[in-house]
């Protein structure tokens, strides 16, 4: 069996192919209102069974009186009624009267009413059909239900109501794949491709249902996929789309109806296969997370909409890109992004680009598409970002560049409760002095080592003269050799070691140690290997891919690995002075200075806390 893709097509074609090739006739079911019409579709519109108010009712506590009766009164001419009720609020008010006094107006004696003041026909009455008349519309068609009107629903009658019902299969497969909440052993993965799509289809008003896991066997996948056509409006087959010796999904397509496109010029997703069986569309998903993402938001998405459910277009703005993007002509790119307002501009910073790597998606809160016939973006480039999450959400983000260490992610859950959400990228601390100094984080974490054994100020007066700045200090930390087997720093000559990358305050404290014992770094195989956090030194260790690396206390406590101390440090948030009046940095260091953050690093082992939450400032 060959396998191969066909003619790759574009993101514009594929969308045109899907729309011509598909009816998108929705079904329609009846659903009770009381249980399960929240974020449904209604599929007709709604009409009350009954007017509300059924009947004329009191608007307030007073008493029901003729309009008529009342002309004249006023303080030099006091009016006693000659007949009124009365009626508390929300009581039937008697025929024949068409107004309520407030009590608050009337001189009650007995059963006796002096008024002072005349009123108007209708007045604090709630007339018949004032909230609703019998028969007028409550929602139209290809309306998403909402809480708020369940109630109403409700209140004018209706108990079940019609709405669009769209069927979406979810089949995975792959005989790597064990189901959430299994720990996978080597060479196997958790199946969550189909819980992250069934979720996306679910928000979209879709019913999914996802499927057991079926193993890369050609037989059993058929059965499977001629089974979710048969049940479903929908198909999604995850996984097996690629050319791989075990990618049986095109085939599959083509042997049960036929293959509309295998591959889109779309990045990550280009795998996607679009088919059709029985007249039904079915999308063979791409394995990697990230590609899977794209294909159901840039082609699943559009599909649903197609059916009548309401898809929203995203918020966009426009952000200043932090660093190029290169992109291959013919391919529609979208780069994940964590996004933030600094100052008067929104701030965009690429997450990771690989398909597999699911967290930059969880770290990202908008995304760039670079278009085909471009081949990328550049650093300092203005670019239309559409947004993940509300505009709300984005604009208390905090954007902090430069130094890796496991505290800020302790960190950015104590500023949570404030509604700050902390966004991190590790560039080394250098690479967060050249992000301060172009104004394009909030701040930028760092410990570097000066000659004269001062931290921070020494480079920062040096690559950012005359700035105003304020250090907030984090802790002072442990740095030394993560190993397995307790080696010192005069052990690494002729162990594999694993690097941080350059720019880094770790990797420079590396070389001024190596310096001043006189080891030379091509002694040390592995030296030009590098990684961007603690973490990834101390898991390269623990895997037995590296023998030592340089990294903080607290990352190989975590991994339970040995560790050698080599120096202290003073690890720092530097920041624009003028952003200490920012309320999301206030909320940034009330959370760094609290007891509670000392607590955790105490925790985590490694830091000296008597420094921390200490600001310090640096005048130009």
């Amino acid at each position: 069996m060959v396998k191969r893709y066909l003619s790759v097509i574009s993101l514009t074609e594929a969308l045109a192919l899907v729309e011509r090739s598909f009816p998108a006739v929705p079904g329609i079911v009846r659903v009770p209102v009381t249980t399960g019409a929240v974020g449904r579709v209604t599929a007709a519109p709604i009409f009350a069974r009954f007017s509300v108010p059924a009947i004329h009712i009191s608007a307030m506590d007073g008493i029901a009186a003729r309009s008529a009766d009342t002309r004249g009164a006023s303080e030099q001419h006091p009016v006693t009624l000659p007949d009124a009720a009365r009626v508390n609020t929300g009581n039937i008010v008697p025929p024949g009267y068409d107004a309520v006094i407030m009590i608050e107006d009337v001189w009650v004696d007995g059963e006796t009413y002096t008024i002072r003041k005349s009123v108007s026909p209708w007045q604090h009455i709630r007339p018949v059909g004032e909230d609703i008349a019998e028969s007028e519309m409550i929602l139209p068609s290809h309306r998403r239900i909402r809480p708020q009107d369940v109630g109403a629903l409700a209140n004018y009658g209706v108990t079940d109501i019609a709405v669009l019902n769209v069927r979406a299969g979810l089949i995975p497969t792959g005989s790597e794949l064990v189901p959430a909440g299994v720990m996978p052993p080597p060479g196997k993965v958790v199946e969550s491709n189909t819980l992250m799509a069934a979720a996306i289809l679910e928000e979209a008003g879709a019913e999914a249902h996802r499927y057991p896991i079926v193993p890369d066997d050609y037989d059993q996948i058929r059965d499977a996929v001629r089974r979710g056509v048969a049940e479903n409006d929908i198909l999604l087959v995850s996984a097996g789309s690629s050319a791989g010796t075990r990618d049986y999904t095109a085939d599959i397509i083509r042997d049960l109806g036929e293959v509309l496109a295998h591959g889109v010029a779309i990045k990550p997703g280009k795998p996607v296969i679009i088919g059709r069986i029985d007249g039904k569309p079915v999308i063979g998903l791409p394995g990697y997370p990230l590609a899977a993402a794209t294909v159901l938001r840039e082609i699943v998405l559009p599909l649903l909409a197609r059916y009548g459910l309401p898809v929203p277009e995203p918020e966009r703005v426009s952000a200043r890109l932090t660093t190029s993007l290169e992109s291959d002509i013919g391919t529609d790119e979208f780069v994940l992004l964590s996004v933030g307002r600094v100052g008067d501009r929104w701030v965009a910073v690429p997450q990771s680009r690989g398909a597999g790597v699911q967290m930059s998606a969880v770290r990202a809160n908008g995304y760039l598409q670079i278009p085909a016939q471009r081949e990328g973006a550049e650093a300092g480039e203005t670019v239309t970002v559409r947004l993940s999450v509300p505009r709300t959400e984005a604009e208390e983000a905090v954007l902090i560049t430069g130094s890796h260490d496991p505290a800020l992610d302790y960190l950015a859950d104590l500023v949570r409760p404030r509604s700050v959400d902390i966004h991190s990228t590790h560039t080394g601390s250098m690479g967060g002095v050249l992000a301060l100094k172009k104004q394009e984080c909030h701040a930028a974490p760092m410990h570097l080592l000066a000659p004269d054994g001062t931290y921070n100020t020494h480079y920062l007066e040096r690559y950012m003269p005359g700035a105003d700045l304020a250090l907030l200090c984090v802790a002072e930390r442990q740095q030394g050799v993560i190993s397995r087997d307790g080696l010192s720093f005069d052990d690494l000559p002729g162990r594999t070691f694993i690097n941080r990358q350059k720019g880094s305050g770790t990797r420079m404290l590396l070389d001024h140690c190596l310096a001043k014992r006189g080891i030379d770094p091509a002694s040390i195989p592995g030296y030009g290997r590098e990684v961007t956090t603690h973490l990834a030194v101390a898991l390269a260790v623990r895997t037995g891919e590296a023998d030592a690396g340089m990294g903080v206390y607290s990352a190989a406590k975590a991994l339970d690995l040995a560790f050698v101390p080599v120096a202290t440090e003073r690890y720092e948030l530097v920041m624009h002075r003028a952003m200490l009046d920012d309320p999301r940095i206030e909320a940034l260091v009330e959370a760094v200075s609290s007891d509670g953050f000392k607590d955790v690093l105490r925790d985590l082992g490694g830091y000296e806390t008597g420094e921390t939450g200490v600001l310090r400032e640096l005048q130009g």
